[in-house]
């Protein structure tokens, strides 16, 4: 089915059509599952969230929202969002679990830290992200829609309306402001 087709669903739904989600729910819930499959944007193998249940959970919000869907682009945009606050609101769960129970607590110098839990790495980077979108929206968008939501330079491109190689060069420099802001070096703005 072509996003044109995808789209007019999304209209018919969007219109109060329930007959239109029946047709869109394979669609958009195989989008959403080639998007996640063979990795989950980077995180570990042992990951306690599995790539299946961030799609499950990112659909079924993306189906109770109340959201005018404009296109294909804007739905995969959304949900590219939403698997984010999904990924990043899971490692905020587990930080919170493993600071209590009762464990007795350690002070550590930094040079003790050898290397970042991988809760923290995603928290780390929503919060660069954030900062980033603060200064550049749209690059902050590429990061989210690469890496987040999976999708390829041309895809990310097509749902921003620019070119591939606009979304390269954004690419380029919001990886480069994002290590910086994680590295804790945010230099002189």
């Amino acid at each position: 089915m072509s996003a044109t087709d995808v789209t007019l669903l999304l209209h018919r739904w969007r219109d109060g059509d329930p007959e239109a989600l029946d047709e869109l729910t394979p669609l958009l819930y195989d989008e959403l599952r080639r998007l996640a499959s063979g990795k989950m944007w980077g995180e570990r193998e042992n990951h306690t969230l599995q790539a299946t249940e961030v799609v499950h959970e990112a659909f079924v919000r993306l189906v109770g929202s109340d959201v005018a869907w404009q296109d294909r682009a804007h739905f995969l945009a959304v949900a590219a969002r939403t698997m984010r606050r999904l990924l990043v609101d899971h490692a905020r769960g587990r930080a919170r679990e493993k600071r209590g129970g009762g464990l007795a607590r350690v002070t550590l110098k930094p040079d003790d830290a050898v290397f970042q839990p991988p809760g923290e790495e995603i928290l780390a980077l929503d919060r660069a992200l954030s900062e980033l979108a603060r200064r550049d929206e749209r690059a902050a968008s590429v990061v989210e829609l690469h890496h987040f939501g999976g999708l390829t330079h041309d895809e990310v491109a097509l749902v921003l309306g620019v070119s591939t190689s606009t979304v390269k060069r954004d690419l380029r420099v919001a990886l480069a402001v994002l290590r910086r802001e994680m590295s804790g070096d945010s230099g002189a703005n």
